[in-house]
């Protein structure tokens, strides 16, 4: 059974098992239809009982925007690097409504969307215990194994999601209905979520295998439960999580120097599988590297993986499981009218110069990190045959914008890039774009790859002051890019080294909570994101930065309380457990 393809068609399936149909989901259905043990006992029915698990996982470019506050409460998902400096979408509909509202620090706008972020994880957390009640009906040898697996980390993956985003929650590991039964639960402290996710995923780790056959390429594998505890204690380890007064805020004492090194075992049992690798660049020139490094990113389940998300390798959006990346991030040449992922001059900054360069305010683009080229399509770079014309030309008194500065078509709400990049990492040049927009891309969303198992090590390596063990690893991704080795290492290296390779990666954002910066780096007054204006005066060409919005302090707001999301206040009053810091109902 073909496991990428079996997945799309999952809630379906469940319910035409059922007796019944799509549409009639919402519906009664006779009880005599099936019996919950047919569940159990069905190879079919067990694995599609699963896949919603694997559904419920952030998958990245499938994102659905609303622009109007009637669809807000639809939009459970977004690309999380919007929230960061590195990338933004260029559409002015995507501030009119959740996205724009979430981004400016709407209380309850923030409320609404941590409802459904609770909601979700909770509904896969006790989908997932009324599977574990029942283990004794599930006959399947070989399939009850994986299953078990399986179940075990996608509840440890769904807890550790809830505890990023607020902090010690309700640990249920049981089947629960709060309508039919009084059981309160407690919030857990720091100590028994590390315990509980370790665990979980410990015992996923024993059960699962290291890889599968072609036909369930995709599945959760024990490389992935490894990365789970290891990212736990990385998590866990961090001084801001140390000496506070609640216990579902972080420990009470300070755990951080025996957190760090339970990381640094973890990562390093990751790495002693020996069996993910970087991918390596063959080619020596800019054209050849970039080339290379770009598919690293396109190649599904290669060696350097260790979790993405499944996507359909047709592209159907409408009944499939695509996305629109490609669409959605294409310059007007190519029919762009969302320009949803542009990179910022922010993160331009951060790609330092090849060996032998010094940078030229007079030519930005040359000698730059070989990984700039990769990433980022700038004014004069080429993709897919057309040279990238990101610049105004002054003709009289007027700035004339180039062709991919000037929407496409007809529509009113068409967008062009406001930070005067477009990107390069993820999409794929070969990629049509046409007007049947139920067909698109198809790329995996990486959640977790080697290079982050390097960088993750390094940093926890860095602050046990193994410096130089720290940059050995460090060099070796830059090597991998052919790049020049760091001389030596510093704190801000280490982070940069970070932010260029884990360029939009969901990672990149989380980084800012766990090393305590989210209130610097998310606020607009603290660090206003920065876009490029370039304008060809006759021979002359000149750059002007500024801020990307004129009154970024109005765009990004991230107050100190959102480190944590409010917790759902019906379960505040039924749990009778104590809200998040600074959160009042609304």
């Amino acid at each position: 059974m073909d496991f990428k393809k079996y997945i799309l068609s999952a809630i379906c399936s469940v319910v035409l098992a059922l007796g019944t149909g799509c549409d009639d989901m919402f519906r009664d259905t006779p009880a005599d239809k099936m019996s919950e043990k047919d569940i159990w006992r069905n190879p079919m029915l067990l694995d599609e009982y699963m896949l919603p698990l694997y559904r419920g996982m952030n998958h990245g470019f499938s994102t659905y925007v609303p622009t109007t506050i009637a669809l807000v409460k639809s939009a459970s998902r977004y690309y999380m690097p919007w929230f960061g400096d590195q990338v933004v979408p260029s559409k002015n509909d995507y501030y009119n409504a959740g996205y724009g509202d979430l981004l400016k620090g709407n209380n309850q706008e923030i409320t609404r969307w941590a409802q459904v972020q609770w909601s979700n994880a909770y509904s896969h957390i006790l989908s997932i215990n009324r599977l574990f009640a029942n283990r004794g009906e599930i006959t399947a040898g070989n399939q009850k194994d994986r299953v078990i697996g399986e179940a075990h980390f996608f509840r440890a993956y769904y807890y550790f999601m809830l505890w990023r985003q607020f902090g010690g929650v309700l640990l249920i590991d049981r089947p629960y209905d709060p309508l039919h039964e009084n059981t309160r639960y407690p919030r857990a402290g720091y100590d028994e979520m590390v315990d509980f996710i370790v665990n979980d995923a410990r015992a996923a780790a024993n059960i699962l295998p290291l890889e599968y056959g072609p036909t369930d390429e995709g599945r959760i594998t024990r490389g992935a439960a490894l990365m789970l505890i290891a990212k736990t204690y990385q998590w866990a380890s961090s001084p801001v999580f140390q000496e506070q007064k609640s216990p579902w805020l972080g420990f009470t004492d300070n755990r951080s120097a025996r957190m760090l090194d339970s990381a640094r075992v973890a990562y390093e049992n990751i790495i002693n599988l020996k069996h993910y690798e970087l991918i390596r660049i063959a080619g020596g020139g800019e054209e050849s590297i970039k080339q290379e490094y770009r598919n690293i990113f396109l190649t599904k389940n290669s060696r350097e993986s260790i979790l993405e998300v499944q996507h359909s390798d047709d592209g159907n959006y409408d009944t499939g499981f695509g996305h629109k990346l490609d669409r959605d991030a294409a310059a007007p040449h190519f029919t762009g009218t969302t320009a949803a992922y542009t990179p910022t001059q922010n993160h331009v900054d951060e790609y330092g110069m090849r060996e032998g360069f010094e940078y030229d305010k007079q030519n930005p683009y040359e000698g730059r990190d070989y990984r700039f080229y990769a990433n980022i399509l700038y004014d004069g770079s080429t993709y897919n045959g057309h040279v990238m014309n990101i610049h105004y030309t002054r003709e009289g008194n007027t700035d004339v914008p180039g062709e991919d500065l000037t929407a496409y078509g007809t529509s009113t709400t068409a967008a062009v890039t406001r930070t005067g990049y477009y990107m390069g990492k993820f999409v794929n040049e070969k990629q049509q774009i046409n007007n049947d927009d139920a067909y698109a891309s198809s790329q995996n969303y990486i959640i977790w790859r080697y290079a982050e198992v390097m960088l993750d090590y390094a940093e926890v390596l860095f602050r046990q002051d193994r410096t130089e063990e720290a940059r050995a690893l460090v060099n070796d991704i830059r090597r991998r890019a052919h790049m020049h080795d760091l001389p030596s290492l510093s704190w801000d290296e280490l982070v940069n080294e970070r932010r260029v390779e884990l360029a939009f990666e969901e990672t990149t954002y989380w980084d800012f909570f766990r090393w305590g910066t989210a209130v610097e780096k998310l606020n607009g007054t603290s660090n206003p994101l920065k876009a490029v204006k370039i304008v060809q005066r006759g021979s002359q060409t000149v750059y002007t930065y500024s801020n990307m919005n004129r009154f970024p302090q109005r765009v990004r707001v991230f107050d100190r309380k959102q480190y944590y999301l409010p917790v759902p206040w019906d379960e505040i009053r039924f749990h009778d457990v104590a809200q998040n810091p600074d959160w009042i109902e609304v």
